[in-house]
């Protein structure tokens, strides 16, 4: 059965700077965990929004939100009301592109293509579903779930027998219990995600440790 349990803090929102929590405090967090998977320093990020993100992200201040999380700013972050001047302070370039003619499954819906100092391009899609709280439903072009409520760890490698495996090989190793896991792909044998939701704190080396495999191309955390 469901879990359709509504605790006080799904009521009374989450401690932000911004009018609304699924327009402010969620597309902060949105563009906040998308810099923490990108590899390297942002220096340019496009922001494509959909549904009700269209309509009003200037009025509701979407638009500084998403700025201030891809500066490293967490939804409570007082600068993110002077996002742009902050932007151009640190050599960030943004645009905004209000697409009101594709369809997507949830209304509070942004693309963020980034591009980091090192040349690396990302895009990741996020989805605000209120209170604060989001998912993050693409990773380039794999369709992939989680929530960053947890600590997580995203891992990028090939579809080949195993990868994951190791993977939860050196998660035992290093004793970190997993909350969940699970595996993306577009195509057997191709590309693939795995995210990993843990209940403690993930370590530098463990990172490291799942780096050396020959199959995995990219490792990235967000902590909570």
């Amino acid at each position: 059965m469901a879990n359709n349990y509504i605790g006080i803090f799904d009521v009374i929102g989450p401690v932000m700077v911004g009018p609304s929590s699924s327009h402010t405090s969620g597309a902060a967090t949105i563009s906040w965990m998308a810099r923490q998977i990108l590899s390297g320093v942002p220096v340019k990020a496009t922001f494509t929004l959909y549904g009700s993100f269209a309509d009003t992200y200037k009025g509701h201040g979407t638009d500084r939100a998403l700025i201030g999380g891809m500066l490293g700013y967490r939804s409570d972050d007082v600068r993110i009301r002077d996002a742009y001047n902050e932007a151009r302070k640190s050599g960030l370039q943004v645009d905004f592109v209000a697409d009101r003619e594709t369809h997507v499954s949830h209304p509070n819906t942004v693309d963020i293509l980034m591009e980091a100092d090192d040349g690396h391009t990302l895009l990741i899609r996020g989805e605000s579903i209120g209170g604060g709280r989001v998912r993050i439903r693409k990773l380039n072009d794999i369709v992939v779930d989680f929530t960053g409520e947890y600590s997580t760890m995203i891992v990028g490698h090939k579809d080949v027998t195993g990868t994951v495996a190791y993977i939860t090989k050196c998660l035992a190793e290093k004793k970190v219990n997993v909350a969940t896991l699970k595996l993306f792909r577009k195509e057997k044998g191709k590309d693939a995600v795995t995210v990993i939701e843990t209940d403690s704190f993930i370590p530098e080396m463990l990172k490291e440790k799942i780096l050396e495999y020959e199959t995995v191309t990219s490792v990235d955390v967000i902590e909570v």
